[in-house]
């Protein structure tokens, strides 16, 4: 037994003096190779599904240097959670001498060997690379030291537990194995010690791109790596296939120590510290496998802050990115959706439009709103489906997704960020949900006017001022919003300026309505409000208490200037009388017809969307957009023309 310990400790004292030789030019190095120290009689632990394909393509392509990509170490991560590298040796797949010895023992002795050529592994790494590049860097001043620092991190810190520590204690363990047969609690006396991975797997691939860049940049760097890489120490493997040593390490524990147990017969002293040394060995690796999702998270990061421009105010290493994705934003003015982007943080939203010019920045900001009182819900909107309503502090937006399990999405990513953000602030009173409909929120609760960025009535939704009840025109009478309530209003009526919280006090445009409430003044008699016309009944009102409500065609030169189209309301605290607007939004109808005495056809020839009210000469002619609506509409005015009235029997709700 002692002889055959003493063969291993020569033969990595063999492979070190290659490691020494070959830092010294003109030495002749040994016919020794780190693939010839992993390789014995007896189980070996699989190497991880495609890493043996790639060292195969490595011996096959040249010793060139190779980039370990970040979907790699995603992968390795993947198989950490998953338990794939846990799998243990099955029964009966060993073979070759020492079968006569315990299963138990023969694993360990597998441990030591791996642990031997593993500290020969971290010894090329620590003594021959970091310290020729040190010294390099040192005296050529090609390249600076502290790159080459950033590369190996704390690699010698790694080197010396091991070479120091953990491999001379599982030596003499394995040499006192007859007195002492039991490892688990060497391994829980040293396992604590493996958490200093986590500094190094969290860097590993920082320290991938810094080697890619100066073996590019720099000669000098490029010779030092390429002349050991070249030499038999180095086993025909790049330095990156050696660094990438340390990140698979503690999951080759995990495999060996796990098969150790399943191998002790039932009664043996060491199955509970062996149990405690694998639970801590699993406690380590979770450990590395948390530091590369930091990393990840922080590399994620920082490229979506480099697709922003890297603004000072939004930089931030704390945030969460929870979703990002392309949006349409409904324009208050156009009557085209515009593209835009978003991104979703854990503490805010960005509103982003596309450069043009993508070069550096690929986005420019336009909005931040703080998820902290943030608001979301969908609307109901025949003309843009799929749309729902952002509402913050700072701005409030209409925004339209390609699908509904696209909206769906984003307003649960948003509801959750915003819940996540109430349970960390007790004090914060969530902001009530406006009720649901295709109209816009009229009326503002009182102690939110100002505080909140209101949601802005569209332009095409009225013709007339939403406060005057004055029609627009593109001259004299141009459409402006209050910045207050969102209403659409003419200069005459919005001529007055107030401060507003959520735009940090600066006065803005708002009309007298808001002015008044907001500053406390009183206005004079000749900006008040007029009486109302028999016309001025509101169609947005009159649309959430209606029997029936749609735009019509209105076909005929009987309806004048007022254009092809109308939003016909039959209201319930008007049933029977039909109110036609120009826009959905209008205060004012410009036409109103008393139905009672008409006499409502349906056309049954031709186009059967078409239906005409007549009497006495009168002949007004409309046309639906289906015919399924055409008939609610004649069924609508029938019961009006009749003389019913909601509160009768035979109630029913024909609103669209």
């Amino acid at each position: 037994m002692e002889r055959t310990s003493e063969q291993k400790l020569t033969s990595v004292s063999n492979l070190v003096t290659v490691f020494e030789n070959s830092r010294t030019p003109g030495a002749v190095p040994r016919a020794h190779s780190l693939e010839h120290v992993h390789h014995r009689p007896g189980c070996r632990p699989p190497l991880p599904p495609g890493l043996q394909e790639k060292a195969d393509i490595e011996e096959a392509l040249g010793s060139g240097p190779r980039t370990v990509s970040r979907r790699y170490l995603s992968s390795l991560k993947n198989k950490l959670s998953s338990g794939a590298w846990r799998k243990s040796c099955q029964p009966g797949t060993c073979s070759g001498p020492g079968m006569q010895e315990p299963e138990e023992k023969r694993i360990v002795q597998e441990l030591l060997e791996t642990e031997q050529a593993y500290v020969a592994r971290l010894h090329l790494l620590d003594q021959v690379f970091f310290q020729e590049l040190l010294s390099e860097a040192r005296s050529s001043k090609a390249f600076p030291e502290d790159v080459v620092r950033l590369i190996f991190s704390n690699i010698s810190s790694i080197y010396q537990f091991h070479a120091q520590f953990f491999l001379p204690e599982l030596q003499r363990r394995l040499d006192d194995w007859t007195a002492t047969p039991c490892i688990g609690d060497v391994i829980q006396k040293l396992a604590p010690f493996l958490k200093m991975y986590s500094e190094y797997v969290k860097n590993f691939e920082r320290a991938a791109e810094l080697l890619a860049t100066w073996t590019d940049k720099s000669p000098p760097f490029q010779e030092v790596i390429t002349r050991i890489q070249s030499s038999d120490a180095s086993g025909s493997l790049t330095l990156q296939h050696h660094m990438l040593e340390p990140v698979q390490r503690i999951p080759r524990y995990e495999l060996l120590l796990k098969e150790y147990i399943q191998k002790l017969p039932a009664q043996a002293p060491d199955r509970v510290d062996a149990q405690k040394a694998l639970d801590m060995i699993f406690s380590a690796a979770q450990h590395s496998n948390a530091a590369i999702s930091e990393m990840e998270r922080l590399q994620e990061l920082w490229e979506v802050y480099q697709r922003l421009g890297l603004e000072d105010d939004i930089v931030d290493p704390s945030n969460t990115l929870l979703r990002e994705g392309p949006v349409l934003k409904i324009s208050f003015r156009r009557s085209d959706p515009m593209e835009r982007y978003l991104f979703l943080f854990n503490n805010m939203l960005l509103y982003c439009v596309p450069r043009v010019i993508q070069v550096g920045a690929h986005f420019q900001v336009r909005t931040r709103i703080d998820v902290a009182g943030m608001k979301v819900r969908e609307l109901t909107d025949a003309e843009f489906p799929h749309s729902f309503l952002v509402s913050g502090k700072q701005r409030t937006l209409e925004l339209q997704a390609r699908s509904r399990e696209e909206m769906i999405s984003w307003i649960q990513a948003c509801q959750a960020a915003i819940d996540q953000i109430e349970k960390r602030n007790e004090t914060f009173k969530a902001a009530v949900q406006g009720p649901e409909g295709d109209t816009h929120e009229q009326k503002l609760q009182s102690e939110e006017l100002g505080l909140w960025a209101p949601q802005w009535v569209r332009d095409k939704m009225v013709t007339m001022c939403m406060r005057c009840r004055e029609p627009f025109n593109a001259l004299t009478r141009r459409r402006h919003h209050c910045r207050a309530c969102g209403y659409v209003v003419c200069a005459r009526c919005s001529d007055y300026r107030a401060e507003l919280k959520y735009d940090n006090n600066r006065p803005n445009r708002v009309c007298f309505d808001c002015y008044t409430f907001l500053t406390g003044n009183v206005l004079p008699e000749d900006k008040e409000d007029k009486r109302r016309g028999i016309l001025e009944k509101g169609s947005s009102a009159g649309s959430d208490q209606s029997l029936m409500c749609s735009f019509l065609q209105l076909v005929g030169d009987k309806w004048g200037k007022s254009g092809p189209r109308g939003w016909c309301v039959i209201p319930q605290d008007d049933p029977l009388v039909l109110y036609v607007y120009a826009a959905p939004q209008d205060m004012r109808a410009h036409t109103s017809i008393p139905l009672l005495g008409y006499q409502v056809t349906a056309v049954t020839q031709g186009d059967t969307r078409l239906f005409q009210l007549q009497q006495s000469g009168q002949v007004y002619t409309f046309k639906a957009e289906t015919e399924e609506l055409s008939g609610r509409w004649v069924k609508a005015m029938e019961r009006a023309a009749s003389g019913w009235s909601p509160g009768e029997p035979n109630n029913r709700d024909l609103s669209n």
